[in-house]
């Protein structure tokens, strides 16, 4: 079980990279440094979009509008670090 629980933990690491590479790429779209009509960007835009949107969709619809600002990237990161650290950790020292 504790082997299952540090696969988790790892899963969660892993999007946590995710996220921070979807937040890096929405920078460069939006300041134009990189071209999102380019096929391999778009591609990979979408297909981080398809990885975090589904789970930050309903953070943003909590949160109140901050403007142009959206911290729901990081309200997402801060959640998978919680778990992470305190459910999963919590968890095996339970199950010891």
């Amino acid at each position: 079980m504790i082997r299952l629980l540090d696969f988790i933990s790892f899963l969660i690491g892993l999007y946590m990279w995710v996220i921070i590479a979807s937040v890096v790429m929405s920078w460069l779209i939006a300041f134009n440094v990189i071209n999102a009509y380019n096929p391999f960007v778009r591609a990979l835009w979408q297909g981080l979009n398809a990885l975090t949107e589904p789970l930050q969709r309903p953070i943003r619809r909590m949160l109140p509008d901050l403007g142009g600002i959206d911290i729901s990237p990081m309200i997402l990161w801060l959640a998978c670090l919680a778990i992470q650290y305190v459910v999963i950790d919590n968890l095996k020292d339970w199950l010891r």
